[in-house]
């Protein structure tokens, strides 16, 4: 079985763990997509081993006075899954990338 292909919003939130953003909220910012999307999606991007999460000191946030946030990190298989995503996607875009995969005319 072939895995399972990343859609668009599962891809623009690897690639904002990648590009440094840590958690939820800023998450969002970097993405537009609303929470009911990107929460989701971290757990199952977790469940899959695609992502790392990891709670804050409940001390900063109080110091800080706001709610804990919880922290991801991309892992080296989540990588993997965006550079192929990626990939894909290109592909999908680029005439060229594809043209090799086409029959020729006779």
């Amino acid at each position: 079985m072939s895995p399972r292909k990343l859609g668009y919003a599962t891809v623009s939130i690897l690639g904002a763990l990648r590009a440094g953003t840590r958690y939820g909220l800023d998450i969002m910012a970097r993405t537009d997509l609303p929470s009911g999307t990107v929460y989701p999606t971290l757990g199952r991007l977790e469940a899959r081993g695609f992502v790392k999460g990891a709670w804050e000191s409940a001390a900063l946030a109080e110091r800080e006075s706001r709610p804990r946030r919880r922290y991801y990190s991309l892992t080296p298989a989540g990588a993997r899954a965006l550079a192929d995503a990626l990939h894909e996607f290109r592909s999908l875009t680029d005439p060229s990338a594809a043209a090799g995969s086409l029959p020729q005319e006779s």
